[in-house]
Parts: structure tokens; sequence; C-alpha cells
């Protein structure tokens, strides 16, 4: 019943949000240790980048960056860096605590998670040949305390609420997301960008040329491949889809390789309650989730709409890491079953290679330079 549904998506909603503040209450006192850097002003954002600002065609580095999804954290994605890292592709997880996602919520501006993107891939750029070498790439932390929280909670755009007048990423205010972010060199190379869920399509805002809630990034000139594990790209119904709207309104960069993977085996009739409302989410209307199948978040329509792209299904393989999550029993009792019994999310070992030679051919080939 259309009621069951709507009382399980919020039941779903809610301890995600529980989730987050428990997240957020554990890291108080660190929040509250003294800022030097700021008071000083050590460190600044990076220049902004405009169309005609000429940059050197850059060469193409044998690293990745990971964006994570909503609502997770850096840390869940550490072993898939690891992963990927002994298999001669280093690669660095933006600096991505589940807490920061906090302003985001409820289709905000995803400018708090953008500028994150934006300080780990121009460091792993700046790092060059050095990256690829690299045993334990790492980006340097963003410091972000308690009060830059709140004030990007209180004033970070949009929204049924529509903070700063609009829901509309294109009639956002400038809001400068706080932190501070410390400065990289100069850019050495273009890196791979590994995005899951969500974390795909913020990928693609990333890249665009297009001012987006006041600023335009131009992240392709940074970016050689772009690789979304579960993403959906088909704007659905959920409030976040405004942001899969903005995207999907212009194709993808040429000078970027783009692999869309889906997967099958998590029926929305059998799965859970986060699997039914997450399904129905994915549609335009809402509904029909039960008729659906997919990764246990996203459908394996969704995750694979993406014109330009690659497209690869994987089948029986869940969204996420689901032990990874405080209270994943709760929240996703089905599909955390599932994966303790040995199904595995995109990024185990079983299933990274079948993703990962696509980002590694070129540099087989010996194409490492940039493409024309």
């Amino acid at each position: 019943k259309a009621s069951d549904m709507a009382s399980a998506q919020a039941t779903a909603s809610g301890c995600r949000v529980f989730i987050l503040l428990l997240a957020l209450l554990q890291q108080v006192q660190a929040f509250y240790l003294p800022r030097a850097g700021r008071a000083l002003g050590l460190h600044r954002r990076h220049a902004h980048v405009s169309a005609n600002t000429p940059i050197e065609k850059l060469p193409d580095l044998r690293c990745a960056v990971i964006v994570p999804g909503f609502l997770s954290d850096d840390r869940d994605f550490l072993p898939l860096a690891e992963l990927l890292t002994e298999r001669g592709l280093p690669t660095a997880v933006v600096p991505l605590p589940l807490w920061a996602w906090l302003p985001t919520i409820g289709g905000r501006s995803l400018r708090p998670i953008i500028e994150r993107i934006d300080h780990a891939v121009r460091h792993v750029s700046a790092m060059g040949e050095a990256a690829e070498k690299s045993v334990q790439l790492q980006v340097p932390p963003v410091s972000y305390g308690i009060g830059d929280l709140l004030f990007d909670f209180r004033n970070n755009p949009g929204g049924p609420a529509k903070v700063g007048g609009s829901s509309d990423p294109d009639e956002y205010p400038l809001v400068e997301p706080r932190g501070i972010f410390p400065e990289a060199g100069e850019p050495k190379g273009r890196v791979a960008l590994i995005g899951h869920s969500a974390g795909g399509f913020i990928s693609r805002i990333y890249m665009s040329q297009r001012t987006y809630a006041g600023k335009a990034y131009f992240g392709e000139r940074f970016v050689h491949s772009l690789v979304t594990l579960g993403t959906p790209h088909k704007a659905g119904s959920a409030l976040p889809f405004v942001h899969v709207a903005w995207a999907n309104r212009e194709p993808l960069p040429s000078s970027v390789r783009v692999l869309a993977i889906g997967a099958t085996g998590s029926p929305g009739n059998s799965s859970g309650s986060l699997t039914l409302g997450s399904y129905s989410f994915c549609t335009v209307d809402g509904k029909g989730g039960e008729l659906l199948d997919g990764d246990g978040m996203t459908t394996t329509e969704a995750s694979v709409s993406l014109d330009g792209a690659e497209t690869l299904v994987l089948d029986s393989v869940t969204h996420y890491p689901w032990t990874a999550a405080p209270l994943a029993d709760l929240v996703a009792p089905e599909l955390t079953r599932a994966y303790r019994a040995g199904k595995p999310w995109y990024g185990s070992e079983s299933v990274i290679d079948t993703w990962l030679p696509w980002l590694t051919q070129p540099f087989r080939e010996g194409t490492k330079e940039a493409r024309d």
C-alpha cells in the first residue's frame, strides 16, 4: 500500500539521519579544537578557473580518486582504495566524513561536497608522476569545525524550504562553503574519478563548465576517466534528483572516458523497505519499486541510463559494504544479511576485476599521454 511504503521510507530516512547525528556527536570534541590555521590565514581556496583561463593540456596519470556516496564516510572506502592500489592503480579517497553531508540533506546545494572533490583532485594532480608510484595515496584533510558545519547547514541554499530563495541550482545564491582547504601545487596531470552512488553524478557536476550554485569548476580539465558505481543517472522523484536533472542537461565531456556500472540481484519486492523506497524514488512518479531490480539502492535502469557512457551490468552485486554503516542491521537488515552471507558489493575483491581493466587499459596499451 502507498501508506505502508511512505511509512517505510520515512522510517528508513529517519534512521539515516539518526546515524549521521550520532556520528556528529562523536566528533564534537574534535570540532572544538583550536583552528589556528584559520586565524592566521595560512590556507586559502584555489583560484577560480574560468573558461578563458589557459591551462596546458595535462598528461593522464595512472591513479584515481574515490568520491563516496551520500551519507557515506570516507573511511568506508579505504579498503577499496587499498585493493586498487595493490592492483597498480594508486587511489586516494576524497576526505569526506559522514557528518559533512548534513548541509546537503533535503536536496540542497552540493557545493560543500564538490569543494572537497576539487581539493582531492587538485592535490593528486599536483603530485604528477609521483602519484603513480605511491603505495598509499592520500590528500591533506580539510579542517572543518562545528562552527563551519552550523554555518553551512544554516546557509547552504536550495531544498524544499528554498534556502537562499530558490530550489533551482541555477538560481542558488553564491554561498561559499566553510572549511580550510590546504592549497595544492600546480596541476601536473589528469586523474580518474570513481564515484559511488551520488558521488557519480556529483562528479559530473564537478566536471561541468556550467555555473552551479554560483561557481563553475571545470573539473574535466583534471579528469581523464570516470567510473560510476550504482549511481542514479536517471532523474527520479526524490528531492536530490534536482541535481541529477541539472547534470543531465549537458552531454558528457568529450575528453573524459565514462563507464556507468549497475547491478541486478536485489528485487524491489523482496529486499526490504529501504530497497522498495529507494527504487520507487528512482522512478518519475515515485511508484512501482516492487517491480524493479537493482543493487538494493539504485535500480539497474537508473545506473546505466547515461548517454555517451559505456555501461556494465553486474549480477548479484549489492550497493554498499553494509557492515561499514552504523546500525546497518536496523536501516537495511535484508541487505546487510545478504552482504554478511557473502554477497559482494561493487568494491569487493571479486568484483573489482570486472571493471578495473577498463580503467587501466589505456595505460596497458601505452596511451598514457593525454588524448587528442
